[in-house]
């Protein structure tokens, strides 16, 4: 940050970095502004890049002059972390789902090494009921997709980007997910996995900032983080239009090759 800062500037900052740590808020991300166009005028869509090619995702300079330390910083121990922040969350009121009808907050479920993640839109139902991630008619879909991967439930780590149930499961509205993402933030921070499965639009525009349909971010690497990133289709699209599961097995196939893994022989 080039010269000082006005003090009185200064202190407005720090109040509300203040204000966002207290929400559990602790990174903080430059998106670049959008250049002065006239709205009415239509968006020459930039060239498709190379599929094979990773895309880096920009993140902030973490080196933030007022950002305090998170709660878990300092764990080792990833297991400890996510309790810590599963702490930090608490009974949260931080946005109007809490008012909205949910039972109970859906954290996510797996194991804190896992070297895969799945991350989703928002808890349905089931899940409000269980308080477990992918659990209903979806989730077993999802069961079955790491299974074909060679891989069992309990070896992965699966969330979502917002943790209560929106009213009739509508699609999570931007700023739920702008509230409730800093936490998922930190378990991505804590689990440190190799590969990041975004599934479905809301998931993967909310992590990527990028606004676009999933034909565009499907089939490539996302840097996110230090971490690769890919995005595939949601399985609750999946029951709806099964047509696409065949093309939801390629994204997955390029999951395990960077895994290094195989899929389990059928038996005859």
């Amino acid at each position: 940050m080039p010269g000082a800062l006005d003090p009185e500037l200064r202190r407005s900052l720090a109040a509300r970095i203040r204000y966002y740590n207290e929400l559990g808020i602790y990174d903080f991300y430059l998106r670049p502004g959008p250049e002065e166009a006239d709205p009415a005028e239509p968006v020459t869509p930039e060239p498709m890049p190379n599929p094979k090619a990773v895309v880096s995702v920009p993140v902030a300079d973490d080196s933030d002059l007022f950002a305090a330390p998170k709660p878990e910083s300092g764990v080792s121990d990833p297991a400890q972390a996510l309790r810590v922040i599963r702490e930090d969350l608490g009974e949260c009121t931080r946005c109007r789902l809490h008012k909205q009808g949910r039972k109970q907050i859906v954290f996510g479920v797996g194991d804190p090494r896992a070297q895969l993640m799945f991350i989703g839109e928002a808890p349905g139902a089931d899940e409000d009921e269980q308080g477990e991630p992918f659990v209903g008619r979806a989730g077993q879909l999802l069961t079955n997709m790491i299974k074909a991967m060679g891989l069992r439930r309990e070896q992965v780590y699966i969330a979502n980007i917002i943790k209560c149930r929106p009213p009739g499961n509508r699609t999570p509205e931007r700023d739920e997910c702008e509230t409730c993402s800093p936490f998922l933030l930190r378990q991505i921070e804590a689990i440190k996995p190799r590969v990041i499965v975004a599934l479905g639009a809301v998931a993967a525009k909310t992590l990527l900032a990028i606004n676009a349909p999933m034909a565009e971010l499907r089939g490539r690497w996302y840097d996110f983080r230090g971490t690769r990133l890919a995005v595939t289709y949601h399985p609750a699209f999946l029951l709806r239009d099964p047509r696409q599961k065949g093309e939801a097995w390629k994204d997955l196939q390029r999951v395990m090759k960077q895994l290094g893994l195989q899929a389990p022989r059928k038996s005859i």
